[in-house]
């Protein structure tokens, strides 16, 4: 039985509210809904809803260890990590992202004077849980992260030649393919992922299940899913840094098919299957190369690998490094960002929208400044949304819903900063993310922290 005092203590003076609480009782008001309406407890623990700390869950005595207003009872082990409040997630500052779980160099490379680079994700086609495979200047480390809030460090790949500060990682049917720039005969190496479901003694030093010794160090990876084929690229061989075209549909047992020097260094690109507006090239596999510092970016026709086709090729004004890009899903539109461009010319981060309509005549259609004087690094787009590795500023999402428009283009509607001190154009902090989780969990590769996961806040 509650104790009268107790009672007094939920009473809501308000509306002449009259109620009399026994226990196994309800409470009753009179109000504008005539005599006898039922005072609402869901959790039928004797506290009314209307002053309940935790009205779905029996918490009778109200409970609350911490003070926070919440009744220990629904206090969740799946609460962040550090949710985002007034602006801040523990340390870091952030605007609609929660920091649900963190593991820091040391943790993932084994040594505190590494750092981090790329990172990708893989989501097990059986049991639907979700790693991520993290880019490390001395190896790939594969983390479980199903639980953001308590992420498992399953064990490393370690490097096969040397350290990098660029590793690259992609996934293709259940493996993952790693390749490291300025690293000697690196080669690529693949790593059978399903290896990580029967991890029993965690961290384990894993071995590769392959690698691919034609190349030595390339800078990136590409993978067009739909084919099979991986692209290297920004490769230290005969050919200049241009394509090299892998199969991969058997993931063991890649097969060199060649590569292609016509366009020169290509320091990262994205291949898709179009599907995209401009018919002529409905089906084919089409290459959009970022060109690095020949300040370019190309458009192939790589259908046939032993027949590249040049579709297109353009520059834009204040070129310094043309980095990356990525389509919008309708294969529209392409994002791009230049690596350099902030700190050669003094602008805040600056990402170019360019029209593919017509493939073979690529038009300028609108430019986007960022808040901040941040680096920007790698992009990619999800629905409606555009995922940005801004470096000191830390992982921007944009709003591009209405790209198709020439003002506003885009609009920032949430941030999570990974480096607190400074947004100045430096290379620290965000190096990519990987935003395509069916949890919603984002992963982010932070030069400095290692892995974050991040959570849009509820």
């Amino acid at each position: 039985m509650i104790k009268f005092k107790q009672l007094l203590k939920s009473i809501v003076a308000t509306s002449s509210i009259i109620c009399f609480v026994l226990i196994y009782q309800s409470c009753s008001k009179d109000d504008d809904n005539g005599p006898g309406t039922t005072i609402q407890d869901a959790d039928q623990d004797g506290i009314a809803d209307a002053v309940d700390n935790c009205p779905d869950i029996a918490n009778p005595n109200q409970e609350d260890s911490d003070n926070d207003g919440i009744g220990d009872a629904c206090e969740s082990e799946d609460l962040p990590l550090h949710p985002c409040i007034d602006g801040m997630a523990g340390p870091y500052p952030c605007n609609g992202y929660d920091l649900m779980g963190h593991l820091n160099i040391n943790t993932l490379s084994g040594d505190p004077n590494e750092e981090g680079s790329d990172i990708w994700g893989w989501t097990d086609p059986l049991n639907n849980k979700e790693y991520a495979i993290v880019g490390l200047s001395n190896t790939t480390a594969f983390v479980d992260v199903t639980d953001p809030i308590h992420p498992v460090f399953l064990g490393r790949l370690n490097t096969n030649a040397g350290s990098s500060a660029w590793r690259d990682v992609k996934t293709y049917n259940n493996h993952a393919f790693i390749v490291a720039d300025n690293a000697g005969p690196h080669g690529m190496q693949v790593f059978d992922l399903t290896r990580l479901r029967n991890i029993t003694n965690a961290p384990v030093t894993f071995t590769a299940d392959a690698v691919l010794n034609d190349v030595g160090s390339c800078h990136n990876i590409v993978i067009n899913e739909s084919e099979g084929i991986a692209y290297l690229v920004g490769c230290s061989s005969t050919n200049g840094g241009g394509p090299i075209f892998i199969d991969i549909n058997n993931p063991t047992n890649p097969v060199n098919l060649g590569d292609y020097t016509a366009a020169g260094y290509t320091h990262d690109a994205q291949v898709v299957t179009y599907s995209g507006p401009d018919t002529d090239h409905t089906g084919k596999q089409i290459y959009v190369g970022s060109n690095g510092n020949t300040d370019q970016v190309v458009i192939l026709d790589v259908t046939d690998k032993s027949n590249v086709i040049e579709i297109s090729s353009f520059t834009y004004p204040q070129t310094a490094y043309a980095h990356q890009g990525w389509f919008t899903e309708d294969q529209k539109y392409f994002i791009l960002g230049d690596e350099v461009d902030e700190l050669n010319f003094g602008f805040n981060t600056k990402t170019l929208v360019f029209d593919f309509t017509d493939l073979d005549n690529p038009v300028a259609h609108a430019t986007y400044f960022g808040p901040t004087p941040a680096i920007d690094h790698n992009g990619y787009v999800k629905g409606n949304e555009y995922y940005l590795a801004n470096y000191r500023a830390g992982l921007r999402v944009l709003d591009i819903s209405n790209i198709a428009s020439t003002t506003n283009t885009m609009t920032e509607t949430g941030y999570f900063d990974t480096y607190p001190s400074s947004d100045s154009a430096d290379f620290n902090g965000t190096w990519s993310i990987y935003p395509y989780f069916e949890s919603g969990n984002i992963i982010i590769g932070d030069i400095d922290s290692g892995l974050l996961i991040v959570r849009k806040s509820n």
